[in-house]
């Protein structure tokens, strides 16, 4: 097993987000997690990710529009429990979250969001390999290395975001709603771009509201509602269960 989250629970002040919640990844497997807006799928990779722990700037008034924060849980990674770990100690581990719309840094170039991506990596001739799997994998990212990062299209920065994470060779993707804004023939295209990082070998988890397209390409999947895992199946056993299908995924 690869990334495991026992009993995963978010409050904040009387609002339950997540309510014990409990899931796997194996290593070279590809999982989605579908499920309703608001059912806490954003929250779950950012406690993953070590991104939830806020009860420091709650305390220095950093977030007035929260006077109180519950975040229990075990996050074992590699076999090692990580849940006391920041993030950027995740990260040198392998496990890596690509947030949902890319999030580039606006100011810098193409080229210098890659970089920061490979930033721990101390191999400079494995920082230039993964570079150029970065620009093959996405060709448009070479073509507008210099360009500056505000300046892209919603689906050039979600390459960007997924190009950037890839840079420090990840044990696992943690990819947040790729789809969101995007085109119809962008949104395929992404897609088929993320099934090749799979193919190469890279574990990813990933968090979806296009269902069709999640259970497509994940051998399997988690169905979160209301903070609380509902089903757990293969895509063809969850679109064979008409409850599941029209209360929880909509289809």
């Amino acid at each position: 097993m690869l990334l495991e989250i026992k009993d995963g629970v978010v409050c904040y002040d009387t609002a339950m987000i997540l309510d014990r919640v409990s899931i796997n990844v194996n290593q070279g497997e590809f999982v989605s997690m579908v499920g309703p807006n608001g059912a806490g799928k954003t929250t779950l990779l950012r406690l993953a990710s070590g991104l939830m722990n806020w009860e420091r700037e709650i305390k220095k008034g950093l977030r007035k529009e929260i006077s109180n924060i519950i975040i229990q849980g075990d996050i074992i990674f590699k076999g090692e429990k990580i849940d006391h770990l920041p993030p950027h100690e995740r990260v040198k581990r392998g496990l890596i979250l690509c947030p949902e719309r890319g999030r580039p840094f606006r100011e810098l170039t193409v080229l210098d969001n890659l970089r920061c991506g490979g930033y721990l990596c101390r191999d400079k001739e494995l920082e230039k390999r993964n570079l150029e799997k970065v620009y093959e994998l996405f060709p448009v990212l070479k073509e507008r290395r210099n360009q500056i990062s505000g300046t892209l299209s919603g689906g050039e920065r979600t390459m960007l975001s997924i190009g950037r994470a890839l840079m420090y060779d990840p044990s696992i993707l943690l990819i947040d709603e790729p789809s969101t804004g995007l085109a119809p023939k962008v949104k395929e295209e992404m897609f088929f771009r993320i099934r090749d990082i799979f193919q190469a070998g890279v574990t990813i988890f990933l968090v979806e509201q296009d269902v069709t397209f999640a259970l497509e390409l994940a051998s399997r999947n988690y169905v979160l509602s209301k903070g609380r895992i509902v089903a757990e199946a293969s895509g063809k056993e969850l679109m064979a269960d008409e409850k599941i299908r029209k209360i929880y995924l909509g289809l």
